[in-house]
This record gives C-alpha cells, sequence and structure tokens, in this order.
C-alpha cells in the first residue's frame, strides 16, 4: 500500500492550518478547560479547609492540568502498554488521578497539603469530570469517537514510518483500499425483534442501511442447541454437533463440562479446532467463546487472557480520561437505573419477572464496560488493517436474561449497541483497509415465567420425585485402574444429574459408562420417563427407544422415519422441530433424557428451567430465530441458512469473495500437486 507523503513545508502547513481542523482543536480545548475549571472549583469548594478559591488561582491551576497531563498522560500510555494485561487494567484506573495528583500538589498556592487529602481531591475530580463530560455528549459517543481516532491514526502513523514511508505526524493518513470483513455478533438478539425495532425507528444506524439499501436483513434458524457456544463452535469452526447445550455431563470423565468456563471452552476448542477456522488468515477473535482458529485472540473465553502489551487499544482505553474511567462512572449509573427499573417492575405487578439482583448488579455494568473495551479493540485492529475481525457483543443479551427479551430496558441496549455500530461506520476512514460489515446474531430470545414460578418446584425436584429405583443393585461406576491418573478431577454427583440450559435439560444416568435406552432406563426408574412426558411443564422427552423417539403427554414422535402415535408432542415447537431434535441426538455427549419444556399455545412463551425470564437452549418461541444483517450486493448461496454450520459456510465464502481468505486447493488439484511431473 502507498505512503502518503507530505513532499513540501507548505502543504504541511495547509494541512495543520486548515480552517475547520483549527476550529476542532480550539472547541476541544477550550471544552477541555471548561470542564477543568468547573470540576477544579467544584472540588476545591467542596474540600474542608481550603484557604483560598480564587479564580486567577484556579485558572493557573487549569493550565497546570493540561501541562502536567501532556508530560504525564504518554509516559502512562507507555507504562500501561509494556505492562499488559491486569498491569494495564490497574494503572489504567488511576492513570488520571495520577496526573490530577501531581497538578495538585505543584500548585502554587498549596490549597491543599497531605496525601489523602490530595488523593481524595484527584479522585472527586476525576469522577466529577467524568460525568461532566457524558452530559457534554448528552448521549452521544463523540468523544469516544474522537479518541478513537487518535488512537487508530497514530497506530497507522507507526505502520508507515516501520514500512520505510515518510509522513508528517499532524496529517491524517489516507483510508485503506484493500478489501476487509468486519463481523458484529449482537448476542442474543432475535430476527423479530431487530425488525420490529428497525421498523420502530430505534436502531438508526441498521435502518439506514437496510433503507438506503447498503444492506439486507434475513432470519437464520439456530437449531438446538439455541446457545452463544454451540452457535460460535458453528459460526467460527462448523463444528456446532460437538457441544449439547451450554452445560452437560461426560460420563468418561465423570465431570461437569460449564462452556464459559475458560478451561472447558480451551477443552472443547482442542477437540474441533483443525486449524481451517473462519479467522485463520491473519484474523482477529474479539471478545467470543471459541477463537475461530485466528492469530490474534482477545478477550477469547476459549484463551483466557487480558490483551498483552501487544494490544495498544487495551491500554488506550485503559489509560483514556473517556475511557475507563468514564466507563466506571457510567456502571455506577447503570446500577442506580438497574434498580429503578427492577423497582418499576414491582410497583406495576409486571409479569412474567424474576428477581434482578445480585450478581446480575454487577454484570449489568460489566457487559457495557465489556462493549466499549470491545470496541476500542476492533478500532485498533481496523488500524492496523486485520483482513478479518469476528467480535461478540453481549449487553443485550445480559439484560434480556433478567428483563425480557422486549422490554423497554433490554430494547435501551440494543438501541446503545446501534449506536456502537454507528462508532465503528465513523471510524472507518481511519482503517488499514475497506471494510464491509456484517451484523449477525447467534441465537434468539424466548419469553416466559420460569418452571418453577408455574409449577412451585424446580426440575430437580420433580425427577428426585420420579426417580424411585426399582432395584437397589444397580452398578457402580467403573473403577480406575490402578496408578492411572484421570485427565480431570473428578467430583461426586448425584446417580440422576440434570443440568439445565434455558428450557433444555439433559438428564444423566450418571452411574453408567453408557447412554442409556429406554427399557434400561424403565428397568432402573420405572415412572421416570413417563411421569416427566405427563408433567405439564414438560412439553416433550427425547429417548432411545430403538431410535429417538419424543414423548409427550398424549402421543409420540419417531424422529427417524416420522411416525406419529396419538397426540404429536412436536406440533407447538414449529416445522424445524423434528430435524432440530434428529441432529441433537447426533451431538457428543448428550443426556440419557432431552427435556424440553412446554410452550404456551397463545403466547408462545417457554418455562426456562434456570430463573430466567428471557431464555434461550432449547425450543420454542423466537430463541432459534437468529438475524444476518449483510451487504446488500452479496449473495446467500447455502440455502435457508439451517444451523450455524451453514452461516459458518456463507461467511466463509463471503470471505474467499473479499480475497481475504485463501481457498483450500480442490481435490483434484491436490492430486496434481503431488503428482510428479
Amino acid at each position: 500500500m502507498p505512503v502518503p507523503v507530505v513532499r513540501d513545508r507548505r502543504s504541511a502547513l495547509r494541512a495543520v492550518f486548515a480552517w475547520p481542523r483549527v476550529v476542532d482543536r480550539s472547541r476541544a480545548v477550550i471544552r477541555s478547560a471548561a470542564t477543568t475549571f468547573f470540576v477544579l472549583s467544584f472540588t476545591l469548594w467542596l474540600m474542608p479547609g481550603v484557604r483560598s478559591t480564587d479564580v486567577l488561582d484556579t485558572m493557573g491551576l487549569v493550565v497546570l492540568v493540561a501541562a502536567v497531563g501532556a508530560v504525564l498522560r504518554p509516559l502512562l500510555l507507555a507504562g500501561v502498554v509494556a505492562l499488559g494485561g491486569w498491569g494495564a487494567m490497574l494503572l489504567g484506573v488511576v492513570a488520571q488521578i495520577i496526573v490530577m495528583v501531581v497538578a495538585l500538589e505543584l500548585d502554587p498556592s498549596k490549597r491543599l497539603s497531605g496525601w489523602p487529602t490530595v488523593g481524595f481531591a484527584a479522585l472527586l475530580a476525576v469522577v466529577c469530570a467524568a460525568i461532566l463530560d457524558w452530559m457534554f455528549d448528552s448521549g452521544t459517543e463523540d468523544t469516544f469517537v474522537k479518541e478513537a481516532r487518535r488512537l487508530m491514526r497514530g497506530i497507522r502513523r507507526r505502520k508507515a514510518r516501520q514500512a520505510g514511508g515518510r509522513l508528517i505526524t499532524l496529517r491524517r493518513p489516507a483510508p485503506g483500499q484493500e478489501p476487509g470483513l468486519l463481523m458484529v455478533q449482537l448476542d442474543g438478539v432475535s430476527e423479530p425483534v431487530l425488525r420490529w425495532a428497525v421498523r420502530a425507528g430505534n436502531l438508526p444506524t441498521i435502518g439506514r442501511w437496510l433503507r438506503a439499501g447498503t444492506h439486507t436483513m434475513r432470519g437464520w434458524h439456530t437449531g438446538l442447541p439455541s446457545t452463544t457456544p454451540a452457535s460460535q463452535a458453528g459460526i467460527l469452526h462448523g463444528a456446532s454437533q460437538q457441544i449439547p447445550g451450554f452445560r452437560w455431563y461426560e460420563k468418561e470423565t465423570g465431570r461437569l463440562i460449564v462452556s464459559n468456563r475458560p478451561r472447558d471452552a480451551a477443552m472443547i476448542e482442542r477437540r474441533f479446532s483443525d486449524g481451517d477456522g473462519l479467522l485463520r488468515d491473519g484474523g482477529v477473535s474479539i471478545g467470543n467463546a471459541f477463537s475461530g482458529d485466528a492469530v490474534t485472540r482477545l478477550l477469547t473465553v476459549s484463551h483466557a487472557a487480558l490483551p498483552g502489551r501487544s494490544a495498544r487499544g487495551w491500554a488506550a482505553f485503559m489509560a483514556s480520561p473517556f475511557g475507563f474511567t468514564r466507563a466506571l462512572v457510567l456502571g455506577v449509573g447503570e446500577v442506580i437505573t438497574e434498580l429503578h427499573q427492577a423497582r418499576l417492575q414491582r410497583r406495576r405487578n409486571l409479569q412474567p419477572r424474576v428477581s434482578r439482583s445480585g450478581a446480575f448488579l454487577a454484570l449489568r455494568p460489566a457487559s457495557m464496560l465489556l462493549r466499549d473495551v470491545n470496541i476500542s479493540l476492533i478500532a485498533e485492529q481496523m488500524a492496523r488493517g486485520a483482513p478479518a475481525v469476528y467480535c461478540d457483543l453481549v449487553d443485550y443479551d445480559e439484560v434480556a436474561h433478567h428483563a425480557g427479551p422486549a422490554r423497554p430496558e433490554s430494547m435501551r441496549q440494543l438501541e446503545s449497541l446501534d449506536r456502537m455500530l454507528g462508532v465503528l461506520e465513523r471510524l472507518a476512514p481511519e482503517a488499514g483497509r475497506r471494510y464491509r460489515i456484517v451484523i449477525l446474531s447467534d441465537h434468539g430470545q424466548s419469553q416466559g415465567a420460569t418452571f418453577r414460578q408455574r409449577h412451585g418446584e424446580t426440575l430437580d425436584e420433580v425427577v428426585e420425585r420420579f426417580s424411585v429405583p426399582d432395584r437397589a443393585d444397580a452398578p457402580a461406576a467403573p473403577a480406575e485402574e490402578p496408578g492411572a491418573e484421570p485427565d480431570f478431577p473428578a467430583t461426586p454427583v448425584a446417580p440422576l444429574l440434570v443440568v439445565s440450559s434455558g428450557n433444555l435439560a439433559l438428564i444423566y444416568l450418571t452411574r453408567f459408562p453408557e447412554r442409556l435406552d429406554r427399557s434400561r432406563i424403565d428397568r432402573e426408574y420405572p415412572q421416570l420417563v413417563s411421569g416427566l412426558a405427563k408433567h405439564p411443564g414438560i412439553g416433550l422427552v427425547v429417548v432411545d427407544d430403538d431410535g429417538p423417539v419424543a414423548v409427550g403427554a398424549a402421543g409420540s414422535h419417531r424422529l427417524a422415519d416420522g411416525t406419529v402415535e396419538g397426540v404429536d408432542p412436536l406440533l407447538p415447537y414449529g416445522p424445524h422441530a423434528r430435524a432440530d431434535l434428529l441432529r441433537h441426538q447426533r451431538a457428543a455427549h448428550i443426556g440419557d433424557l432431552v427435556l424440553i419444556s412446554s410452550v404456551d399455545p397463545v403466547t408462545d412463551e417457554v418455562a426456562a428451567f434456570e430463573e430466567l425470564v428471557g431464555s434461550h437452549g432449547g425450543l420454542g418461541g423466537w430463541q432459534t430465530d437468529a438475524m444476518i444483517v449483510h451487504p446488500a450486493d452479496w449473495q446467500i448461496t447455502h440455502g435457508d441458512l439451517d444451523g450455524p454450520d451453514a452461516v459458518h459456510r456463507q461467511l466463509v465464502e463471503w470471505l474467499e469473495l473479499l480475497g481475504v481468505r485463501k481457498r483450500p486447493p480442490a481435490e483434484d488439484e491436490v492430486y496434481l500437486m503431488a503428482a510428479p511431473s
């Protein structure tokens, strides 16, 4: 790529002193000075024992803060980059406070003295500045964009210098011309919810793309299980059948697997990664469950680590006054907002609803912080010119679990994600490539009162009621060979283990090393299958009975050939149910029994086996209705996109279309290359 060169001093001066540039810089300086003056005046007024609040002294302190910041911030940023990871986070938290502390210590008027007093005043000033900046922006992302642009231009200038080019540091680098693909996953957003929000005019960025005809939107069917790990295993690796649910039990090792635990996610990825993932050719994974065989993996669960020294976007976000400090202050506001919204639900007696206290109070601001970090990391990779980037934004999914997928607070999160897409669009001119954008989700969500709320008992308690054993001489689990060490530490588990993922549950008879068919289950627990199938909260039970059979309260459906006896239990779950269940039965580590909760025929609501008002994992409602928004001039060539593996194949084809993914040779080409000349 040619490097832009400023060939004479006159053109450089014109670039520096262009009227729009002068106006923008002057406005930024005036705003910064006014903010600092107000914050310092307010802070000094609050502090006990301050001898003077003279305006001239405060103006001098404003200048001193600017001078100290100009000297220290580059040094602090360098330190943050050098530390990487947790060191960057810790130093980033205190970077702005350090600048303020030094300025207050150097204040000639000496209105504050003593480290505790100066430190508290600095902390108060930084917090007030973050709040005031947010108020100035009126909820927009202008300041965030300006900081990201500064970061991206710096990265591209360094890249140009490393390439041997000459570049005047005050001039904007020309945008890249090579193509690239940016894939942003809006976690948990169903196609009906997104379409409704666009029609309501609540998503200006996506709505503008669709109305202008640059992009088009369509739904795709996730299949079973409708969870992030299964969908991302398919989208990123084409291996969704390796994952039977969000959680599952492995009889071979006696271990419960939870796919969002880093150690488990790493083990899962090792099983299906073949080096041919979606992001294999120099791609970047940000905030995902699995890496897609990316070269650069940032905040990816299967490679659990904070971004290292090379991730300048992480360091810049942590050290910036408009980065971590802003997100931390706004996170406190999110907690207050959450408490207010939960109280409104209780006062209005809004149903269905669940408790929104406890860990969720921490999850909500954490997801907002993660969103801002992810956007900073995307901006950095765009500046570096990464050929393909895939990032998962989880804000909507986290809130919808506890508030409901179409409730106002969930839609507010979706609107904030739309603003983030607008930020990426505004940053595109600073990118090292000409990026096309694909927006997609991994699943939807279905609403409903929980199983416990509807029936007064948990699924575990129901299973316990129906699990009176017929014999006392059932075999124990096989013993380990002498001296052998298991791959994973085994922990004691119940003879009947219930593992739930939304309104999907897997039941394991843990004493038996193999998967049992119905005759053996009936022999051990005669009431179990029939009792569960007749429970009003359970829509169907899938069991092996000379092939997989879905058993309901008044009939059964043989999945292999479609034979129905009595009332078909699959009718409430839509036209894909049989294929979904049959495919799920071929997944690794499937339970001895598979349960799906019942679906309300009027509202399409499901009853999650977990305490979530918005859930996904099983069948029923919108949880299997994912969406994809892609450039309108790109064709869908893989049918109805049935399942995440089909989405993987489509994205691979688009990457090949752009020329950023090398096409593997066909079998005949391999033969010709290997044949002797």
